[in-house]
């Protein structure tokens, strides 16, 4: 039996060329700049509700943007990061498949949603993941660093190697996902064992 790959990690883009740094961008003046977007670094955009549907985003950053209840409907996020961005309830399962890779820092996802989403080695630090949904998602290999996981559902989701040790509010059945080599602090136990009923002190 072959030993599994290690997924491969991707660096977040950290160099864009002076005349793609654009700051406080609304929905509108995306899409008429659009559909493509490779190199661009966001600074305060408000997105908001904006529908960002078959855009295409490589190499890009977005920094202290309002992307809540953005529409994603086969948008291409190929190498993203999200600085402290707030993005309440984004469909990311909507997005396309191919080459879609994502980098959250100081992030509020609450009630985002990744249904389904390969994301292997996904690095998740210092964000607000309360509510979120990673039902049938890829998350081998994925780090949530500092994380808050407050009702986060978990079922059906590859979780192999993943780092769980700084996370906090984890509840999740070991029996309903993929769990090899997943790393877990002491203090997660009890939401490793509610289902069980059991009463760790």
């Amino acid at each position: 039996m072959k030993p599994s790959r290690k997924p491969v990690v991707l660096r977040p883009p950290t160099r864009f060329p002076s005349d793609q740094v654009v700051e406080r961008w609304d929905g509108r003046r995306l899409l008429a700049e659009g559909p493509e977007f490779e190199q661009f670094h966001f600074i305060g955009g408000d997105f908001g509700g904006a529908d960002l549907s078959r855009l295409r985003f490589l190499d890009c950053r977005f920094e202290r943007c309002n992307l809540a209840a953005a529409q994603l409907t086969q948008t291409a996020l190929q190498n993203v990061a999200f600085d402290g961005c707030k993005l309440l309830g984004v469909p990311f399962g909507a997005c396309r498949d191919l080459f879609f890779g994502v980098h959250f820092d100081h992030c509020q996802l609450r009630y985002a949603t990744f249904g389904g989403r390969k994301m292997p080695a996904t690095r998740f630090a210092h964000c607000i993941l309360d509510e979120a949904d990673f039902t049938n998602a890829d998350l081998t290999g994925a780090l949530f660093a500092d994380c808050s996981l407050a009702g986060t559902v978990f079922h059906d989701t590859q979780l192999a190697g993943a780092d769980f040790r700084t996370a906090t509010g984890l509840a999740l059945d070991p029996e309903a996902n993929g769990l090899a080599g997943a790393q877990f602090a002491l203090a997660s136990l009890p939401g490793l064992l509610e289902k069980y009923g059991l009463v760790v002190e």
